[in-house]
């Protein structure tokens, strides 16, 4: 039994249905036996798109996402993956290739100390020295991505752990007799025993049951004080966030205490589409001036960072309620009334279950937040209509939101035409919104978009892509189109990294390094044997859609190149 059947064994024993990689002579073992273990094994283009897959595929199951990557570069190349899916709390499982246990130091190659790089991206990361490490190393991984704050960690597996001993003593010479010299027979003698240490009772106990995360109670006592403040209230709204579906199994029975409670509700993150497209609980426009004007505010696994203006958004005299796995964003940039430390999303779960005093309806509140809505409605629809060189990107989503099927995820990777998609897409059910969350990371979308598509093999798959995010991901159509995969990817090309570009403009006089050549996209996609076209019309662009989705069925994926004008809309949204 070699390092690699140990890896994939603790695997099948925890759930692990995909394994991503890129491939490498450090960790061939790895992905070879995974495979032979019924585990299916995705090669990518990137490493950043394996750990990214690994991502996505963790917050629609639950279950850790796992990624193999080769030493040296292949693990400094998944870096910024696994930053990412630090800060969106995704427990990701990076098992990382490494130079041999007795040429390390020594100059070989892509040797470097990988467990200091990536201290700062992982919540927990080992190296393992022995091969009888290696399962009890897994084992601990699983249960650590999971447990408390979900997160990445990193398991360093050198190259000599994961073949069998016979293989590596041939490497290291032991079958041949040592030297004459002193010397010689000395360094024989120590390379024998350090293989023996290292391969020394490497049998795997089959029978050991892994162990489970550790799990967050709901305090009862925060429970009754929660109502108690709701319920006193004329003006409610609740914020769920991304942290409200750490659990993807929950997200059905998230939004039917939703709608129990009745607070009128506003959703961002991972928790859009938890509410469906139209339900009458749930409120898309307008969220500043609902929370300045509410007299209590529920932040549900949304912390009071830039995206609420560093609390500046909130009422000072309401009410405010936060609730968190992190206890670090309980109180970042607030004072909250009530800080609970639980699951927000088991935690509002509690909260219809305890409410027996019968739901109030705050119906002149949920009226005065339509109105609000249905203003910002019609602005964006009178911005929609304004005529510009190339496609209004308001009137391409609000035409694309009426064509798109109820079995539909959409993946945001971008700036300014991604962020101006989250206006007008409603995301259709729960878990079908993917964006990279609080790092705002570009060049998610291939990878984010291979786990959708493995998750949800019948559903299609929608890339929002800027024309510069696009190019960080566009080779994993590759990937799509080996394994028949329903994505496509809509680019917004208007020749700019637009989001910096408006603004950089205004306030410094230049467009110096955001202008980029509108070039013709889709043909990388008939390079990887993909289809798709150029659309540089409304018009177009809706016969596109209607190609795209034909082709999806067939199994091939599609890129909509849509020549898009340069508009106002978020104006003055930079985030620094």
């Amino acid at each position: 039994m070699n390092g690699g059947t140990i890896i994939a064994k603790t695997l099948q024993e925890n759930g692990t249905k995909h394994l991503f990689t890129l491939c490498g002579g450090h960790i061939a073992p790895i992905y070879v036996e995974a495979e032979r273990a019924g585990i299916r094994v995705i090669d990518v283009r990137h490493e950043a798109s394996a750990v990214f897959a690994a991502d996505v595929t963790a917050r629609l199951t639950g279950v850790p996402g796992v990624a193999a990557v080769t030493a040296g570069p292949g693990v400094t190349n998944a870096v910024t993956a696994l930053k990412n899916a630090q800060m969106a709390q995704s427990p990701v499982i990076l098992i990382g290739g490494a130079t041999a246990t007795l040429l390390r130091g020594r100059g070989a190659l892509q040797d470097i100390d990988q467990t200091s790089i990536l201290h700062s991206v992982v919540k927990w990361s080992v190296r393992v020295k022995r091969v009888r490490e290696i399962g009890p190393a897994m084992r601990e991984a699983f249960r650590r991505a999971a447990s408390g704050i979900p997160g990445p960690v990193f398991i360093e597996c050198p190259v000599d752990l994961l073949f069998d001993g016979a293989t590596v003593r041939q490497w290291y010479g032991q079958k041949s007799e040592p030297g004459r010299s002193l010397k010689e027979r000395l360094q024989h003698w120590y390379i024998g025993w350090h293989l023996d240490r290292m391969f020394s009772n490497p049998d795997f106990d089959e029978n050991l049951k892994p162990e489970s995360p550790r799990s967050f109670d709901v305090p009862e006592n925060s429970v009754r004080q929660a109502l108690d403040m709701i319920r006193r209230a004329e003006k409610p709204v609740l914020i769920a966030g991304s942290g409200a579906m750490a659990i993807p199994a929950a997200a059905g029975s998230i939004a039917d205490a939703i709608r129990l409670l009745g607070v009128p509700t506003y959703v961002s993150g991972m928790a859009r589409g938890l509410l469906g497209p139209n339900d009458p609980v749930q409120f898309i426009h307008q969220r500043k001036k609902a929370i300045r004007e509410a007299d209590c505010i529920i932040l549900a696994g949304v912390p009071a960072d830039f995206r609420l203006d560093y609390g500046r958004q909130l009422n000072r005299k309401a009410v405010k309620i936060a609730v968190s796995r992190d206890t670090r964003e309980l109180k970042k940039n607030l004072s909250p009334d009530l800080a609970v430390h639980a699951d927000p999303g088991q935690f509002l779960i509690a909260l219809a279950r305890h409410d027996q005093n019968g739901q109030q309806t705050w119906e002149n509140w949920k009226n005065a937040l339509g109105k609000y809505h249905e203003e910002r409605e019609t602005e964006i629809a009178d911005m929609a209509a304004v005529p510009m060189d190339g496609i209004n990107p308001l009137a391409l989503f609000r035409l694309l939101e009426s064509q798109l099927p109820g079995n539909s995820v959409i993946i945001a990777d971008g700036g300014d035409f991604a962020a101006t998609a989250s206006y007008t897409l409603r995301p259709r059910k729960p878990l079908s919104w993917l964006d990279p969350g609080v790092f705002g990371t570009l060049g998610v979308g291939g990878g984010f978009a291979l786990a959708a598509a493995l998750q949800y093999p019948d559903d299609y798959i929608w890339i929002i892509y800027g024309d510069g995010s696009a190019t960080y991901s566009l080779p994993e159509f590759d990937i799509f189109t080996r394994h028949g995969m329903k994505v496509c990817a809509i680019i917004g090309n208007n020749g700019s990294w637009e989001q910096i570009a408006r603004d950089q403009k205004t306030m410094l006089g230049a467009a110096t390094a955001t202008i980029l050549p509108q070039s013709d996209y889709q043909r990388i996609a008939e390079a990887f044997g993909a289809a798709g076209e150029r659309a540089e019309t409304l018009e177009a662009f809706a016969a596109s859609v209607a190609r795209a989705k034909a082709s999806m069925d067939k199994g091939i994926p599609y890129i909509i190149n849509a020549i898009i004008g340069k508009s106002e809309f978020r104006k003055g949204s930079i985030s620094i």
